[in-house]
């Protein structure tokens, strides 16, 4: 609320007059700048029907800051002429004075001055005049003084043209009294307080009216998940280094292309009802390309391609098993078959989907996941090029600290876990997994053995977990995640400049 003794001051200017006053005019002879009277008139409205305020509009002219000092100074043009005494002034030093350029050629307009280019000692100036009669100062002097009005509209527009006036849109109020007019100013209660009701003085209260217009408080604004962040942020890094993205809308796949085409033997325990969710309906798939079918099954029971196999007897019924896919790698698997069915050129995919596993709920596991899969196939990769992009690849993440450890998979040799410190935990956690495809599995699809396909996959939720310090997958999924500390993390203060 406005100052008490405004409020006051402008209620009593009120009170005096029948048609009302200006809030302009009011600031001007109070001496006050006219934002305190707005914010007055705003208060007084506060209160209800106190007074009544009309908006109006009105235009006036001002000296701009040039204005102002031609109007102190004289104007450039008769700054000139006195400065140029009876035996002229070279032309060189007038032009070195702060107005000496355009008073000169406003001097030279109103034949004040004349120049002798002739002079042994250079181009000089002299006066051709007695004295003269500034008018530019007078008019300016008009308008400062507030009697714009005794000036014709061409010479403002003049003025105004040499930038020594501007016209000024000035927005003011005319308040009149109001239905509910007094001197004396009462705060109005704006909450029924349980007291008030039971001593009874609501009673003598003045209670200010609700505005059911006014817009409400805005709610809190929703965010983003750490997941979902995180997911666009992969992407971008995908996209960033090259990869294109692998279609991933099949969440059902056969256990051929999930586990077979990856070499991966029926008597893995992963393929097991404890590891696997197996559909009932449809429980088979039945379409498969069967050149390649045929070249499974005996890299699997037979081996080639220099590899002894597995020695067990394949069964296309195993095959044939419709799942929950447990991994995207069965899509990799599909894109790398469909691009040996061409002439082979270097690729890079990308895919982050769901896949689902019967796992136990604990607090690093879940039944379903995001995983992130990054394949490279090209000419003559090696262990080395996997480093090199695992590193450049979590780099762009924001999260540095990487070591990697010898491990087996059945479809990679060979492979490397990855590991990354968790600051939360105080320890190095599994965020993926890694590798070089096996022989056994790319020639089959029909692949040149001189091309070399490098791999690796990780969840979503690890590397989220590591980079916002939760230490919970249930505080991730169940979105207990404490938003101060996120926004705090080094990786929000610091972003990655890719992002």
């Amino acid at each position: 609320m406005a100052d008490t003794g405004v409020l006051e001051t402008l209620l009593q200017r009120v009170e005096k007059v029948d048609d009302g006053v200006d809030s302009l005019a009011v600031a001007t002879s109070l001496g006050v700048d006219h934002q305190v009277i707005v914010g007055a008139v705003k208060s007084l409205q506060a209160l209800g029907d106190v007074i009544s305020a009309e908006l109006r509009s009105s235009k006036h002219w001002e000296l701009t800051e040039e204005g102002t000092e031609i109007a102190e100074q004289g104007s450039h043009e008769s700054r000139v002429f006195s400065c140029i005494p009876q035996e002229g002034l070279a032309q060189s030093e007038l032009m070195k004075l702060p107005f000496g350029k355009i008073g000169f050629s406003k001097a030279m307009s109103s034949k004040w001055i004349r120049v002798d280019k002739a002079h042994e000692g250079g181009p000089r100036i002299f006066r051709t005049v007695e004295s003269i009669d500034d008018q530019v100062r007078e008019k300016l002097l008009l308008v400062q003084k507030g009697h714009s009005t005794q000036l014709e509209e061409k010479e403002k527009n003049e003025l105004k043209k040499r930038k020594l006036l501007s016209e000024v849109t000035v927005k003011s109020y005319w308040i009149t009294k109001g239905n509910s007019f007094s001197t004396t100013i009462t705060k109005q209660e704006t909450e029924l307080t349980p007291e008030m009701i039971a001593s009874g003085n609501w009673k003598e209260k003045k209670f200010k009216p609700y505005n059911f217009e006014a817009m409400g408080v805005a709610p809190d604004c929703g965010h983003l998940h750490p997941l979902m962040k995180v997911r666009t942020q992969f992407r971008q890094i995908f996209l960033e280094m090259g990869f294109t993205e692998m279609p991933t809308n099949n969440f059902i796949e056969s256990s051929f292309w999930n586990f077979d085409s990856l070499f991966q033997p029926q008597q893995h325990p992963a393929r097991d009802q404890h590891d696997t969710f197996f559909l009932s309906d449809p429980a088979h798939a039945h379409e498969f390309p069967q050149d390649y079918l045929e070249r499974v099954k005996k890299v699997h029971s037979e081996g080639g391609y220099g590899s002894q196999g597995y020695k067990y007897d394949w069964k296309i019924e195993e095959a044939q098993k419709n799942i929950l896919r447990t991994h995207t790698t069965a899509v990799s698997a599909r894109m790398l078959y469909k691009l040996a069915q061409q002439k082979f050129t270097p690729v890079k995919y990308f895919s982050i989907d769901r896949v689902f596993r019967n796992e136990t709920l604990d607090a690093t596991h879940l039944a379903e996941f995001h995983q992130i899969e990054g394949v490279v196939a090209d000419y003559g990769l090696t262990l080395g090029d996997l480093m090199g992009v695992l590193h450049q690849f979590f780099t762009k993440l924001g999260i540095t600290k990487l070591r990697f450890k010898p491990a087996y998979n059945p479809y990679t040799e060979p492979s490397m876990e990855v590991f990354s410190y968790h600051e939360g935990l105080k320890k190095w956690v599994e965020v993926g997994n890694s590798g070089v495809f096996r022989p056994e599995m790319l020639l089959p699809m029909g692949l040149p053995e001189d091309v070399s396909v490098i791999a690796w996959g990780l969840s979503l939720e690890r590397p989220t977990m590591i980079k916002y310090g939760i230490n919970n997958i249930r505080e991730l999924v169940g979105h207990k995640v404490n938003l101060q500390m996120v926004y705090d993390s080094p990786i929000c203060r610091n972003p990655p400049t890719h992002f």
